[in-house]
């Protein structure tokens, strides 16, 4: 406005609260007419599909960059997007060493990873089922190890975290643990390395992607640790938190 004023002087002019009150008219109300039209149309999802008959239905969006949340014909899906994929990692890594054993991928750089003697020692000691694994590694030093090849499927990133933890894994079960179950563990240890974590964004291609694989992957229901990786909310409960019935 004139004389330096904002246009926030025009506020005076409109009708006061207490006005807008009376007349029934909150002024906060939200009229869908009043976003612009591709903000009302574009930016939706695609209407569910007349035939779908997925168990998880078609993905609706993320929250918290952490669960993803879907619609299906009755009620809507919640998936824990870590917990989920983690378990889809961990069956893959099983069953590619079933098949006969699980791809790598060389490093460009050879890293060394400093750590304490004991899981050093450790790692030495179960070399053999480790490399069986995916990770192919030798002593370097006193304290250290050199890793020259990972799993393809888990990539690079953290990677002197999850040796870290693959000792520790080791030193916890002691030599009394069956090599099966060791092996278990830590399949299960890696896999959470090689898991979309929470946190982080999922475009909805993403998203459905992660409901298909999740319904063709046995056991996908449940984590590693056994918690639940999705949960179900029927429509006509729903309904009844709102007191619609």
């Amino acid at each position: 406005g004139r004389g330096g004023h904002s246009g926030y002087g025009m506020m005076a002019q409109q009708p006061h609260m207490d006005t807008l009150e009376r007349e029934g008219a909150p002024s906060t109300i939200f009229n869908p007419r009043d976003l612009p039209p591709s903000a009302a149309t574009d930016d939706m999802p695609p209407p569910l599909p007349e035939d779908n008959d997925y168990l998880l239905g078609a993905a609706r969006g993320q929250f918290h960059k952490t669960y993803v949340i879907s619609e299906t014909k009755s009620g809507i899906v919640i998936v824990d997007q870590h917990a989920a994929h983690e378990r889809l990692v961990l069956e893959k890594m099983k069953a590619s060493l079933a098949a006969g054993g699980i791809e790598r991928q060389a490093l460009l750089m050879p890293e060394v990873i400093e750590m304490g003697q004991a899981e050093v020692a450790v790692l030495l000691e179960h070399k053999e089922m480790i490399e069986k694994l995916g990770l192919i590694f030798e002593a370097f030093g006193d304290g250290a190890i050199l890793v020259r090849e990972v799993p393809s499927l888990l990539g690079t990133e953290s990677l002197s975290k999850m040796i870290a933890d693959t000792a520790e894994e080791l030193l916890h079960l002691g030599g009394s643990t069956i090599l099966e179950d060791k092996i278990n563990h830590i399949l299960g240890t890696l896999a959470c390395y090689g898991s979309v974590r929470a946190g982080r964004h999922l475009n909805t291609t993403e998203m459905n992607g992660l409901l298909r694989e999740m319904e063709a992957t046995p056991h996908s229901g449940q984590c590693n640790h056994g918690r639940p990786t999705w949960i179900s909310l029927d429509l006509a409960d729903i309904e009844k938190l709102f007191s619609r019935r």
